[in-house]
């Protein structure tokens, strides 16, 4: 089994991911709806991989990569609207230890989504067999 992080503020966009790495059968998912609930989740679940929105309230993305990678580094995946290949932020985020960056949909999220579930799950495999950032 393969446990997963899922930081995410959109309710929609958590439960999407849920049911995509549900469907996959061997993925333990576990959620948080921000940078701090992630950053909680992340000492309690201890997960081989975690994906991190951009955009989070009371601690952004970012900010919630950087405590990861000095509490207990593991595999991230930044998983945002924000994060257009090539972005600044993208960028920044593999520079702060992320392993890869996926630029998720806007607008209609449901149908997008269901798109780019393969890469989703490809990418975040992969992650998960990486050895985390030193």
């Amino acid at each position: 089994m393969i446990r997963l992080l899922v930081a995410d503020d959109s309710a929609l966009m958590r439960k999407l991911l849920g049911g995509i790495f549900a469907a996959e059968g061997d993925f333990e998912v576990a959620f948080a709806r921000n940078g701090r609930e992630a950053i909680e989740a992340h000492a309690r679940f201890v997960p081989d991989v975690v994906t991190l929105d951009v955009t989070m309230p009371e601690l952004d993305g970012l900010a919630c990569l950087d405590a990861i990678m000095q509490a207990r580094p593991c595999p991230v995946v930044m998983l945002s609207s924000l994060t257009a290949e090539g972005a600044e932020v993208s960028l920044d985020a593999l520079a702060r230890g992320a392993v890869d960056v996926i630029a998720k949909p806007a607008g209609a999220v449901s149908l997008d989504i269901d798109r780019l579930a393969p890469l989703i799950v490809r990418k975040v495999r992969a992650a998960a067999r990486a050895r985390p950032p030193s």
